[in-house]
């Protein structure tokens, strides 16, 4: 994967989105607790699911937009099972952004850099589950053929990568369960 894209950020500030190192983690666990304090949907357990991907190994890529030396954001992709068989799909989140800093274009930095450096890693597709007014503009939309369990259907949205066709339930990493909920 390409580290250090840099992107013109505002007032030419230089936004820089690269791999999470451990030196990321810390702030990459406060900027999931802020993120996510204020959203109603949340379980507040973000930075738990990041974490037990990481223990686990299972996180396939992780993304950090960083300006003026302070990480502001983050993305994680992880491995994802079509009814429990590994198809070469992965999940998408959780995604944060400091709220100081969201409404900037950051969030949608790093889903479009993380989307192209999973392609490159040849990822067959990608799945969330997510506000479709936000991540239809990336190119995801739902697949009634994907369902999540206790997920509303309308929010299990799947960008596809490949010309496999995909159906079945959606099994994230366990490290989800703590906050799959909606």
């Amino acid at each position: 994967m390409q580290d250090n894209r840099q992107n013109v950020f505002r007032e030419g500030t230089l936004m820089i989105i690269r791999s999470e190192t451990p030196d990321d983690f810390t702030a990459v666990r406060e900027i999931l607790l802020a993120a996510f304090a204020p959203h109603p949907m949340s379980q507040q357990t973000e930075h738990l699911i990041v974490e037990g991907l990481r223990a686990d190994g299972a996180m396939t890529a992780a993304l950090v937009a960083e300006i003026d030396g302070n990480v502001v954001g983050q993305i994680a992709f992880s491995p994802v099972k079509i009814d429990g068989e590994d198809c070469g799909w992965l999940g998408v989140g959780p995604l944060a952004v400091l709220p100081d800093f969201q409404r900037q274009g950051i969030g949608k930095t790093l889903v479009n850099e993380g989307v192209r450096a999973v392609r490159e890693l040849g990822a067959a597709g990608c799945i969330l589950v997510g506000y479709p007014a936000y991540y239809g503009r990336f190119g995801f939309e739902n697949n009634a053929a994907l369902l999540m369990e206790g997920i509303p259907p309308e929010v299990v949205l799947c960008l596809p990568m490949s010309d496999q066709k995909i159906e079945g339930t959606v099994t994230f990493h366990p490290a989800f369960q703590a906050g799959m909920e909606l």
